[in-house]
């Protein structure tokens, strides 16, 4: 071994020419900013006008028009658990056909350099834990967002028939629950920790003695704050030789109950929680092995508690609530 880093890996992001998808969204922001902090030759974020991946023809003329070297891929189309139950089959069509097409084109255009963001709905339902890339293949996704994850998981195959067949430099960050400034507001597109900081803020400006939470309480998640998200992906672009999905988690497994409790405090709402168990829980626990993340320098620096006052002060900003 020569110790040189993998072919296609960013050494100098002087010299690339940028482009995210979905630059406009939830994660896309917060990566946009983080890659100004690096001074790209070109920083390419389109508005879903400009470039709409679900058109191939737009899609291949932006890449011919703007000749971008790196991509990174955070669009989608995203929903918590009802929206993916009451919306499977949108979510698998638009899913694909905006991974396809953006990677067909970043074959034809020659980039150097892919990243796309993945999702823990890839993985089997009971995948042991933490869950490892070698998991992957090892059972279906969780049914309530299995389409999604198929969704995904096709993706990853594609990056990898790519690499082979065309030497495409790929990798396939599976990332942790976001949460964090900028999220959907919305409750059906919103991540649960937004949701429940929503329903508690809004529940202490009501001065409501409850609010109502999905599920049982009682399964597991991990949290990961969009802003270490970001950097997690660009640290993907610069040393991730690709070949496996690679996770990017804060190593805190945190039940649904205690989520919603921090997500109280941090609203400032001191009434009770109740949950509906006539609500589907999803995967009964989920934490990564984000041990080759770690590996290659990859440190969150937010914990939950942390970052969840911070997403709340946005929140109420947001919302027009005061914190008092």
């Amino acid at each position: 071994m020569s110790g040189e880093p993998a072919p296609g890996l960013v050494r100098d992001w002087a010299r690339e020419r940028v482009l995210v998808t979905g630059a406009g969204g939830f994660l896309g922001r917060h990566l946009v900013d983080a890659l100004r902090a690096r001074r790209p030759a070109a920083l390419l974020a389109p508005k879903h006008a400009e470039l709409d991946l679900m058109e191939r023809a737009t899609v291949r003329a932006f890449f011919a028009s703007e000749q971008p070297t790196v991509v990174l891929h955070v669009a989608g189309s995203i929903g918590g658990i009802a929206a993916n139950v009451a919306h499977p089959g949108a979510f698998v069509y638009r899913n694909v056909v905006m991974g396809a097409e953006l990677l067909e084109a970043c074959r034809l255009a020659h980039v150097r350099r892919v990243v796309v963001a993945g999702t823990t709905c890839e993985y089997p339902a009971d995948a042991p834990l933490p869950v490892a890339p070698a998991s992957l293949w090892s059972g279906a996704p969780a049914p309530e967002t299995a389409p999604y994850g198929h969704a995904k998981r096709l993706l990853f195959v594609q990056g990898e028939a790519y690499a082979k067949e065309y030497g495409l430099s790929v990798s396939h960050a599976i990332l942790a629950n976001l949460y964090g400034p900028g999220d959907h507001l919305d409750e059906a597109r919103s991540h649960v920790a937004t949701a429940l900081l929503r329903r508690c803020l809004e529940a202490r400006a009501a001065q409501a003695e409850e609010i109502v939470a999905w599920g049982s309480g009682t399964p597991t998640r991990e949290f990961l704050f969009v802003r270490d998200a970001a950097e997690g992906l660009l640290l993907a672009a610069e040393r991730d030789p690709g070949g496996a999905p690679l996770n990017l988690g804060s190593g805190e497994e945190v039940a649904i109950a205690d989520l919603a409790r921090l997500a109280a405090e941090a609203a400032g709402f001191r009434g009770a929680i109740r949950f509906d168990p006539t609500k589907p829980d999803g995967a009964k626990r989920r934490v990564l092995d984000s041990s080759a993340a770690r590996a290659l320098g990859f440190a969150p620096r937010t914990r939950l508690a942390e970052g969840l006052r911070t997403t709340a002060d946005w929140m109420a900003r947001e919302l027009g609530i005061a914190r008092g």
